[in-house]
């Protein structure tokens, strides 16, 4: 069987391989300690399973409208919009089956054979993996590392423009490396978007996954709304990664092509499931506020035993639930030859499995630091105390 060409340029979430290195090990008898991956073993709220599961007893198991039913949109329309401070309304959103699918819509949309798109690296894998899939030029930018967590590298972003650049995806909240950008370096981002006629991916499943402080999106800055698409997901702050529904909210004209797409590709989001995230939105929100309060217990902790072992540093990001060690003196004392070495036998050793910073793209120039990502969304305090004791014996040793 011959494949097509394209199939060469499509990527995947890496993270997904590293998962595969840690079931094999588990499968032979070893104990594993799951930092690699951001699903959660966090149940979703109950009020949100009844609803879903009323919703079937109900007989909403057929076919629903491809934008999404009324309900739905009207309540994301008015639950992203109200906490961003701008206004949505129900034909500027379409449902989908989670957050991943907005990424290549947005660019089928948008995206010409050969336009350039700027997107963050290290970053998540699918930004890349679509852009070069659907024919663009992926145009990595980065990020420096301070002692207030990680900044955009805006010289980097700056001298990446050029006149082929159309899009640029901007992941506020960020996966794998937990920056934020404070209000400067938004209005910073929002005023050369502005300047260069830009279109703007604004990724937010981690908008409500935060310990502290109000987060903001970039759609809310003068000029921006109508040059914006928002991504939203219930998977993070409702715990849903496997119900798979979520949102694109934009101007009306490309969401109306996101609802054509819709048709196409999936017809539409399962009925049954958007009854129960009508629920999420609307209903009780005790569930979230529980998941908020575990997932900071088991950062405050990680945080304090990763900074305990010689040769590693990592910023406490009051958003998401990240962590992007730098382990450099780790790296350099056991003399590893590659960030590869360093994760498997940190596995093998051990049974502590996390990513590296070369699962999010690949290293930029004048990168001189290690780094890995710790995941701590699906392992409890007591198993996080447990692996990282292990893990500090060993690094130390």
């Amino acid at each position: 069987m011959k494949l097509a060409k394209r199939i060469a340029k499509l990527g995947t979430e890496t993270a997904f391989a590293v998962s595969a290195d840690a079931r094999a090990w588990a499968d032979q008898g070893h104990d594993v300690y799951p930092f690699h991956l951001g699903d959660m073993n966090i149940r979703t709220p109950i009020n949100i399973i009844e609803a879903g599961y009323k919703a079937m007893l109900d007989g909403k198991t057929g076919y629903g409208p491809a934008p999404g039913i009324p309900e739905l949109r009207a309540a994301l329309a008015e639950d992203v919009g109200n906490a961003r401070g701008i206004t949505y309304t129900p034909d500027q959103v379409s449902v989908q089956p989670g957050g991943k699918p907005s990424i290549g819509k947005w660019l089928m949309a948008l995206m010409d054979e050969g336009d350039e798109v700027l997107y963050p690296n290290p970053g998540y894998p699918i930004y890349e993996s679509q852009i070069e899939y659907l024919g663009g030029v992926a145009v990595p930018y980065g990020y420096i590392p301070t002692d207030q967590g990680f900044k955009l590298d805006r010289e980097r972003i700056e001298s990446s423009i050029t006149p082929r650049t159309k899009l640029l995806f901007y992941n506020n909240g960020q996966n794998p490396i937990g920056a934020e950008s404070d209000d400067e370096e938004m209005q910073w981002l929002a005023d050369l978007v502005l300047k260069h006629d830009l279109l703007v991916f604004s990724d937010e499943p981690y908008f409500d996954i935060r310990y502290g402080g109000k987060s903001k999106s970039i759609a809310s800055l003068p000029g921006m709304q109508e040059r914006t698409l928002i991504a939203y997901t219930f998977s993070k702050k409702y715990a849903m990664t496997g119900w798979r529904v979520g949102g694109a909210l934009g101007p009306a004209d490309l969401v109306g092509i996101f609802n054509k797409l819709n048709v196409n590709y999936e017809s539409c989001t399962a009925t049954f499931i958007q009854h129960a995230a009508v629920e999420a939105l609307k209903g009780d929100q005790t569930g979230h506020q529980d998941l908020i309060a575990t997932l900071q217990e088991r950062r405050d902790v990680l945080v304090d035993l990763l900074n305990d072992i010689d040769g590693v540093s990592v910023y406490k990001a009051n958003v998401t639930f990240y962590l992007f060690a730098d382990v450099t003196g780790v790296f350099e004392r056991k003399q590893y030859k590659s960030q590869g070495d360093l994760r498997l036998e940190a596995l093998r050793e051990t049974g502590v499995s996390f990513c590296s910073r070369s699962h999010f793209g690949k290293p930029l120039p004048g990168e001189d630091r290690v780094f890995i990502r710790f995941a701590y969304s699906g392992i409890d305090v007591d198993r996080i105390r447990e692996g990282l004791v292990k893990l500090k014996a060993f690094w130390e040793s």
